[in-house]
């Protein structure tokens, strides 16, 4: 039988994750304003092709093309009503090219409602993320990880929609951004340490942080959660340096050699897994495996 994640994490020191999808996509032909999930049901060789190039790279863990398949982004493209074949092809297209020693990671990302303005109630989120997290176990999920959150009750309802209604180990991960006085707080001013004891109340399996931040920002975060929580696995998926708008685009100029100088702190910090966000390639990951394989050579 395949270890489950926990059971990885309590066997390595430090687990792999894969890089950017958007990235990859990008590069593939998907054009602004298309829908990167649907590319699911029209394009399965191409994101089959980008789950591959992080298997080749040598990933721990591979995620889905389906961050934002919660049906109410995908209202946006009129969509709504697909949202469980949308993820159910998207767990099974990674499933399909995984080896049998790296792991499924059903992704779930913000559904871009607040609460707090009242644009969507409780039961209506819980509800979606339900959908999608059963989606993603029915079609191969071996974990999920709901990402890029900023808003601590939504990130909250999302963990006990997974955690109730499917039997898989649950991540979450909340972007942060740093302060004029060198703090790191979601864009709602939700702490490391206050998303920390709220998602283990919820249930949350591994906690961290992606996107927002190069790899160097994403050490003193990780600091910060394992000061308040000896124990709690921590994720860290960060993009490839901080984004620079040139000719309307955003580019990140993080190389894999520097993304990767910054593991062996990040490993000091108390980090569990590692992977890339926006602007990562295969090519930074698996740099990152060579230096926690050096770092950990048994």
């Amino acid at each position: 039988m395949n270890l489950t994640l926990l059971e990885r994490l309590q066997q390595s020191s430090i687990l792999v994750s894969d890089g950017a999808w958007g990235t990859l996509l990008q590069e593939k032909g998907l054009q602004p304003g298309e829908c990167p999930e649907y590319w699911n049901i029209l394009h399965p060789d191409r994101v089959q092709a980008v789950a591959q190039s992080y298997q080749e790279a040598g990933s721990d863990l591979i995620e889905t093309n389906s961050f934002g398949a919660n049906r109410f982004k995908l209202s946006h493209y009129g969509l709504e009503n697909q949202s469980i074949e949308i993820n159910l092809k998207a767990a099974q297209l990674t499933r399909s090219v995984v080896d049998t020693n790296q792991l499924v990671l059903g992704s779930l990302g913000p559904t871009g409602k607040l609460l707090i303005m009242g644009e969507v109630q409780p039961d209506e989120l819980y509800s979606a993320f339900r959908e999608q997290a059963q989606a993603l176990q029915e079609g191969g999920a071996d974990a999920l990880c709901i990402e890029t959150m900023t808003d601590l009750e939504e990130a909250t309802i999302a963990v006990k929609a997974a955690k109730e209604n499917t039997n898989l180990s649950v991540m979450c991960t909340m972007t942060f951004d740093k302060t004029i006085t060198n703090e790191f707080k979601t864009m709602m001013g939700i702490s490391p340490e206050q998303m920390v004891d709220q998602l283990i109340d919820a249930g949350v399996d591994v906690v961290g942080t992606n996107c927002g931040n190069g790899m160097e920002n994403m050490i003193p975060i990780v600091k910060a959660i394992r000061m308040k929580h000896a124990l709690i696995p921590i994720l860290v998926h960060a993009n490839a340096g901080l984004p620079k708008l040139i000719d309307g685009k955003n580019i990140f100029d993080e190389t894999p050699d520097i993304t990767a100088s910054y593991v062996p702190s990040l490993i000091d910090a108390g980090v569990n897994i590692i992977g890339g966000c926006c602007g990562t390639t295969p090519s930074h990951i698996k740099k990152i495996k060579q230096i926690i394989e050096q770092q950990n050579p048994n």
